[in-house]
């Protein structure tokens, strides 16, 4: 089935049978579209990388708040994803690394208290479309969490180029692109006349590398794109993070980091595509627009390739690197509401997946919900320019099981100044960096008898024992 003849038929009747709205006056409350991508690096937009083209995402910044220090609570998909959705630390719901079908628990627990099925209770028309991978059992279904609409993945990851996608709870091949796919989507999600106000995650796939098409070597491949996204990239020669890391396999991260940019453009040019709608459509003053990822990425990054799950790009080591670096937690993220958060400012402040459900209610007020834990800030007086008490400090969790060589069982906290990781399952595998002086990570300084270093391992260690203990870690005894 092509995309004219998909969106003519079984798109149209999945979704509410309404004409093109008009767009008077505004709802009550403003629409949210929650755009969020897989595995983007906070480097791979807005001149991070000399040869990323992104001039959308781009432009949202400077019409909304970039969040320059934010976070992931666990640098893979499906815990950093639970952690955005309940404001909860992944032991506290289950799992500290990626779900999938011969796993336990098979997905997040529908009792948590989650800030999608907050805003359908105050009157949002929900939806998902794209990447869900928090359980592909029916129990941990998105309209088990407040979605009233889903198209998209129950699991982890696909193909670039005709998808198989789930609409109505029925599988169908849909032929073209994936980002222009989900974009159709969600073009006609936020086109319905309807009088409340939608709340639309729109959780793309790109730029996660396929699990389907390869290289002919079996390598991981980010192609196919469109001609539009690869014509721009498939002749450059990449500029590398750190080309003369030792034994680094420089044509192979030359190709891939090509590859990888191209997908980021799709996303950008699809995101293009979904700010015009909003304009034209008269919505876009009155939409909470929020660009974000998952968690970051490594593109030669240390040697590595990948996130938490790092992967050595080396011409004599291809094996797995476990890791909780800055890059594999740091992603994008903006918000943009026009003439109500501060345009074109930057919030410098530690920021978190977890911080979402306290401030997206916040900002359309919807009441939080009684007796929930929420361990995330609300950060919507940043986004107005105000200086609240802030906590900058931040805890991470990560458990790589045996599924894969180098498992680990990894704790970190981090400060503006200083992080510490501990991995509670390798002896020797300890890491603190001073980030003060050492942003990219490079030295290990947990061997120091420096007394200034030696005085912030006890600090760092103290307070990750502490958090640990807060959130019933189940490494501590």
């Amino acid at each position: 089935m092509n995309r004219r003849d998909f969106l003519k038929t079984t798109l149209l009747a999945g979704l509410v049978t309404h004409g093109l709205k008009s767009h008077g006056a505004p709802a009550a409350r403003p629409n949210i579209l929650f755009i969020m991508t897989d595995d983007q690096g906070p480097w791979s937009w807005g001149g991070g990388h000399p040869d990323a083209r992104t001039p959308n995402i781009d432009h949202l910044r400077t019409e909304g708040v970039h969040l320059a220090n934010y976070f992931a609570t666990c640098p893979v998909c499906s815990p950093a994803r639970a952690s955005m959705l309940t404001s909860r630390y992944p032991t506290e719901f289950g799992f500290a690394d990626i779900l999938g079908s011969n796993v336990d628990p098979p997905g997040l627990d529908a009792a948590f208290p989650v800030w999608p099925r907050e805003l359908k209770g105050a009157g949002y028309r929900t939806g998902h479309l794209g990447k869900w991978h928090l359980g592909e059992v029916d129990a941990s279904h998105p309209n088990a969490f407040g979605y009233d609409y889903f198209a998209g993945w129950r699991h982890g990851a696909g193909i670039s180029k005709d998808p198989i996608i789930e609409i109505d709870g029925v599988e169908r091949e849909v032929k073209g692109y994936t980002p222009d796919i989900l974009t159709d989507l969600a073009l006609d999600f936020i086109g319905k006349d309807e009088d409340n106000p939608f709340l639309l995650s729109l959780h793309f796939w790109a730029p996660h590398a396929n699990t389907k098409n390869k290289t002919p070597d079996g390598d991981r491949t980010w192609l196919p794109v469109s001609d539009a996204d690869w014509d721009l990239f498939k002749d450059i020669t990449p500029t590398l993070p750190e080309p003369r890391h030792p034994d680094l396999d420089v044509p192979r991260a030359n190709r891939m980091t090509r590859e990888y940019l191209a997908s980021v453009h799709s996303v950008d040019r699809n995101l293009g595509r979904v700010l015009a709608a909003l304009e034209s459509n008269g919505q876009a003053d009155n939409t909470i627009v929020i660009f974000t990822s998952d968690h970051g990425f490594n593109m030669a990054h240390h040697g590595i390739w990948h996130k938490g799950n790092g992967r050595w790009l080396l011409k004599t080591d291809q094996g797995n690197r476990p890791n909780l670096w800055d890059n594999s937690l740091r992603a994008p993220a903006i918000i943009r509401w026009p003439g109500k958060i501060v345009a074109g400012s930057t919030v410098t402040h530690t920021t978190s997946c977890l911080d979402w459900f306290p401030s997206l209610l916040s900002l359309v007020g919807v009441p939080h919900p009684d007796g929930a834990t929420l361990r995330g800030q609300d950060f919507s007086p940043l986004l107005r320019g105000e200086t609240p008490a802030w906590n900058d400090d931040f805890f991470i969790q990560y458990d790589q099981r045996d599924t894969l060589p180098g498992s680990a069982n990894m704790r970190g906290y981090r400060t503006p100044e200083w992080k510490l990781v501990r991995d509670f399952r390798n002896t020797g595998m300890d890491e603190l960096y001073h980030l003060a002086e050492d942003p990219g990570e490079l030295e290990n300084l947990i061997a120091s008898e420096e007394p200034s270093v030696k005085a912030a391992l006890a600090m760092l260690s103290e307070k990750l024992t502490g958090m640990m203990a807060l959130v019933k870690d189940p490494l501590v005894s």
